[in-house]
């Protein structure tokens, strides 16, 4: 925690779990043994320890959206997200500078001062146990070897009301002097001594002091230490008979008035005389709970700690609630793949709204989107087409493509009349920053005809592609591979005519389930102009190879003109010479796609190489290697 909005993350995550286990326990008071009781505790240690949020998971309520909802509203920030990097106070080096910076410091002081005032408490009691005498181990030992539990030094020591064992690494029981200790009392500190409950009680108060400004969490150390105690009474009765268990009774009840305050790394019967009673009562109701009742503790604790340690991401967008809180819950609802920060931009170009970039912008930019934001694209695009992402490549620990758009409107300076024909393109760039997923935009949109050989989203050639080449005597073959990845946004609608549309809302963690590539085959004629007329055909077999693959058996194009293409990306193509392209050098063998579904990885499936086999006037001349070229394009 390096300010107050973190510790305020901290310690609310931590008051929400609290709130549940207390209602857990208040329904299971008088149904589960104490061991459960005090055992259900360690869920809310673990959430104490845990920075809140780790991960991006937070315990039952949408805890960051109200913090940074607050942020805003009283700073006027937009552009931070409260994240707790360690769940106790880390010291700044920087004079406080606001208001927020002086609470900070105060809270830090206050958890300082109780820490201090702890440790010198402590000190204190070291010393004066230093001072004392050594006790008569006889009795002691004799409870010991009775019950079977360990021992460790004692000393008798003027003053003290009752009985206690004091430290953890090296423990010492202290004894009331001038008075028999009953052997019922030596094997309540027993008890503590062997299941190093002072260690417990370290914990307990090292919490206490981190969250002393929460009463609810100050609450619950207070009953975590009374559970301590009634779980011991619960492991000395099981080892008491008849008469001795009202003798015990008896033993508390003489504590009830006491008002000694214990000290951190100590135990002791005494814990107020409220408590005591209460104990007394557990006491007279004492019952040996059956084996079975360990395994439903067990099967409670996990059903009550899955929501609070797993929790759930923040994934809902308020937009209603004013400014600071749909702001807060958009930098909040943060991306949490790559796809999912891409489908976000794209949804928020497509609707105009600041909110859904927000989701996905650096926190630099939070401020700005607050006032407003304008993607830069006045030209009306068409939702009915969505959106795709050509050839979308790693780069470093992100990816980059090209955002691609459908425009339903035409540019004034088109030569085309069909609006589907026109899209607006721009580069893009996905990256990690601060635990989000953020889009940069590598540049501004550029409108551009889409010639592709499918209704948009599909293959365009006004777009880069990887190009694969290899020669083959007089001629260069060259294969095009160009992808296009997007979340599926497209939903069913029933009725007797059913109807898909496009659902604009982001998928924040969505992965790229709809991916295609789109491939276009050629071979050029590089020999001398007065050998062309020899040429009656040209045709090619090609499959790709991915990464660790062999080489495919590849199939004869046949006769004639024919064009094939698999949905693996294979093809296998002939033409004959009056097919030659404008310049009379090209010889276009085939074109189209194959779709293939999955996860993110498979955007970015670009082949190796491709294995092809070349026919000259039906005739194999030459088995052929397609490597990837450097700086590819369809165009030359």
């Amino acid at each position: 925690m390096t300010d107050i909005w973190s510790f305020l993350l901290q310690t609310l995550t931590a008051s929400g779990a609290a709130a549940l286990l207390l209602a857990a326990k208040a329904m299971f008071r008088d149904k589960l043994s104490p061991r459960w009781q005090f055992g259900v505790w360690g869920v809310l240690g673990l959430v104490l320890a845990v920075p809140a949020g780790l991960g991006g998971r937070y315990a039952l309520v949408n805890w960051p959206w109200l913090v940074e909802t607050a942020r805003s509203a009283l700073t006027g920030e937009y552009g931070a997200l409260t994240q707790v990097t360690a769940p106790v106070p880390l010291p700044r080096f920087a004079p406080p500078r606001s208001a927020s910076d002086w609470l900070y410091w105060i809270y830090a002081a206050g958890a300082a001062f109780l820490l201090l005032r702890y440790l010198s408490s402590y000190a204190r009691l070291r010393r004066a146990l230093r001072k004392g005498r050594p006790a008569d181990s006889g009795p002691i030992r004799a409870a010991a070897g009775k019950y079977g539990l360990p021992v460790c030094p004692a000393v008798e020591v003027e003053g003290l009301p009752s009985a206690f064992v004091c430290g953890v690494f090296r423990p010492v029981l202290a004894l009331p002097a001038g008075r028999e200790t009953d052997e019922k009392v030596l094997l309540h500190e027993l008890l503590h001594l062997k299941h190093h409950d002072a260690a417990w009680g370290l914990v307990i108060c090292f919490f206490r002091c981190l969250h002393w400004c929460n009463p609810l969490l100050w609450h619950c150390a207070n009953l975590a230490g009374n559970d301590l105690e009634s779980l011991c009474d619960q492991r000395a009765l099981e080892l008491l008979e008849g008469e001795e268990r009202r003798d015990y009774g008896r033993i508390l009840l003489s504590m009830a008035d006491e008002k000694y305050a214990r000290a951190p790394g100590t135990s002791s019967m005494a814990n107020g005389g409220r408590q005591i009673r209460r104990r007394i009562e557990a006491i007279a109701r004492f019952k040996r709970y059956p084996a079975g009742m360990g395994l439903a503790s067990v099967c409670a604790a996990v059903l009550l700690a899955a929501p609070l340690l797993a929790g759930a991401r923040a994934q809902e967008l308020r937009q209603g609630f004013g400014a600071p809180a749909a702001m807060a819950s958009a930098r909040t609802t943060w991306c949490t793949t790559p796809a999912g920060a891409l489908d976000a931009y794209a949804k928020a170009v497509l609707e105009g709204n600041a909110l859904y970039r927000a989701m996905c912008a650096p926190l630099s930019e939070q401020n700005a989107l607050a006032e407003g934001w304008d993607s830069g694209l006045r030209d009306g695009v068409s939702r009915e087409d969505g959106y795709a992402i050509y050839n979308l490549v790693p780069a470093g620990e992100g990816c980059e493509g090209f955002l691609a758009l459908g425009l339903d409107q035409i540019p004034a300076s088109a030569e085309s009349e069909i609006p589907c024909a026109w899209m607006a393109v721009q580069p893009v760039r996905a990256e990690r920053q601060e635990g989000r997923w953020v889009v940069l935009p590598q540049g501004e949109f550029e409108r551009m005809e889409n010639d592709g050989w499918l209704r948009f989203p599909g293959g365009c050639s006004q777009l880069p592609a990887v190009v694969y080449e290899a020669e083959a005597g007089d001629f260069t073959l060259q294969m095009f591979f160009q992808t296009t990845a997007c979340i599926d946004s497209y939903r069913q609608d029933g009725g007797f005519f059913p109807s898909r549309t496009f659902d604009a809302t982001p998928q924040p963690g969505g992965e790229f389930t709809k991916s295609r590539y789109y491939t276009y085959f050629r071979a050029v004629y590089t020999g001398p102009p007065e050998r062309q007329s020899e040429i009656r055909s040209v045709g090619a077999s090609a499959s790709p190879v991915y990464p660790g693959g062999e080489r495919p058996e590849l199939l004869n194009p046949g006769a004639g003109d024919s064009s094939a293409s698999g949905s693996e990306g294979e093809i296998r193509s002939v033409r004959t010479v009056r097919l030659w392209e404008e310049d009379g050098r090209k010889v276009m063998l085939g074109g189209g796609g194959g779709g293939f579904n999955g996860a993110d990885a498979e955007a970015y499936a670009f082949p190796e190489s491709y294995a092809a086999d070349f026919y000259v006037n039906g005739r194999k001349t030459a088995e052929l290697t397609l490597l990837p070229t450097e700086g590819g394009g369809f165009h030359e």
